[in-house]
């Protein structure tokens, strides 16, 4: 009795002491937010002791840096890794199979598939004379590399690397079902219960992870459209202040959004003359307002814009990193418009007559303050100015600002010389 009790008792104890599953969720595209919480996730489950860390998976692809900083913090993770494909109708598309092959515990739900692990082409194909594309020295430099690298994931895990490596060169995709049976998997499981039940944990605890705020952050800075954004709105703030000193705030937003916008550039595949021929851009459009080209600088102007933000970031085939094309048209047709408002201010006050200085008073209008002959005094513009006037003046009386001598103004009756 004391024998059963005793090892009732140790279940019990072994059952509270359990070490974690850590669930760590990853979707959308594979990015430096993911990638940052991937890695911070996996180094948690190190310190608290967890037997097990799942990434549950649904990723379209994403960026190749990012994706080699997750393999490595897997491979270097003292805790197992699961990579799972799920829920039903996920993927793991391109990077993702890259990930999945990494993982010490290859699942898929039903209903999902990876492959299309062909990297992004940077050199295109070059054509041949027979009308066939042949690929580019580039293009198979990294298409190579690719291949030794999943293979070798491969390897080291023990899965096909014959598919894995048809899977990059021509982009092929398997069902879950098919994974299984060509052992590019080893469980396929409904749900995360149901695949512990399969690893041998059915009471495992399970600690979900959510990214923290300075992640989410950091995945929205990240985003294109949003650092595209940032740089539009730097630019621009800090052109207001210039034109309009001591304004302060417009100044103190443009430096942190290029600060934020930079920041979010360096860590994104970013083309830097696509970046040079925007600020170049901008530059043109805002050198039409002070030089007499006749449009001819502000358009070209816009056609350096428009080619910039199309060449901004390189690899625009990734899924969630491209510009849309829509937000690079409003960005021109703004700038664009901006330009045009600020020529028609400029053509307004050259042609307006001048409303300041010596200019200003001849011509105007005053009254005369009091009784004089040849000095006294007139109200001209609400100021009190000491004129002379070559006739007697009389009290109210209108007067004509005729010149100016230093500060005494020459003044005749309104009215003298202009039809009376």
């Amino acid at each position: 009795m004391r024998a059963i009790l005793f090892a009732v008792f140790s279940c019990v104890c072994a059952a509270v002491s359990a070490a974690p599953v850590m669930l760590v969720p990853l979707e959308g595209a594979i990015g430096p937010a993911s990638a940052h919480f991937a890695k911070r996730s996996i180094e948690r489950a190190a310190k608290e002791g967890a037997e097990l860390v799942i990434l549950q998976i649904d990723t379209p692809g994403g960026l190749d840096t990012s994706m080699r900083e997750i393999i490595k913090a897997i491979l270097a993770s003292p805790v197992p890794v699961a990579v799972y494909v799920a829920p039903s109708g996920a993927r793991a598309a391109s990077a993702g199979t890259f990930i999945l092959y990494a993982a010490h515990i290859a699942a898929m739900a039903p209903g999902t598939n990876l492959g299309a692990a062909s990297p992004v082409s940077i050199g295109g194909a070059v054509p041949q004379k027979d009308g066939k594309k042949e690929e580019d020295t580039m293009t198979r430099k990294v298409t190579n590399d690719a291949v030794a690298y999943i293979r070798g994931l491969a390897q080291l895990r023990g899965r096909n690397a014959d598919w894995a490596e048809k899977a990059v060169r021509e982009g092929v995709s398997l069902p879950a079902q098919e994974a299984l049976k060509l052992k590019v998997i080893e469980h396929l499981a409904a749900d995360v219960p149901s695949l512990l039940a399969k690893l041998g944990k059915p009471n495992a605890e399970v600690k979900s992870l959510e990214m923290d705020w300075r992640t989410r952050v950091l995945a929205v800075m990240t985003n294109p459209t949003v650092a595209y954004l940032l740089i539009l709105l730097g630019i621009y703030a800090l052109i207001f202040e210039f034109m309009n000193p001591g304004l302060i705030l417009p100044g103190v937003v443009g430096a942190i959004a290029l600060l934020l916008a930079l920041y979010a550039l360096h860590l994104l595949p970013v083309n830097y003359a696509g970046l040079a021929l925007m600020l170049l851009g901008i530059a043109f459009m805002i050198a039409e307002v002070f030089l007499p080209s006749f449009g001819a600088i502000g358009v070209g102007g816009i056609v350096a814009f428009v080619l910039g933000s199309l060449l901004l970031i390189e690899d625009t085939d990734l899924p969630g990193f491209e510009i849309p094309y829509g937000l690079i048209a409003g960005a021109a047709a703004a700038s664009a418009g901006f330009l045009i408002v600020m020529v028609g201010m400029l053509v307004k006050s050259r042609r307006r007559a001048v409303v300041s200085g010596r200019e200003e008073m001849l011509g105007a209008t005053g009254e005369a303050l009091g009784d004089f002959d040849l000095e006294g005094w007139a109200r001209v513009h609400g100021e009190q100015w000491k004129v002379r006037s070559s006739r007697p003046v009389r009290r109210g009386q209108k007067l004509r600002v005729t010149a100016m001598e230093g500060l005494v103004l020459r003044v005749e009756p309104a009215g003298i010389n202009e039809g009376n």
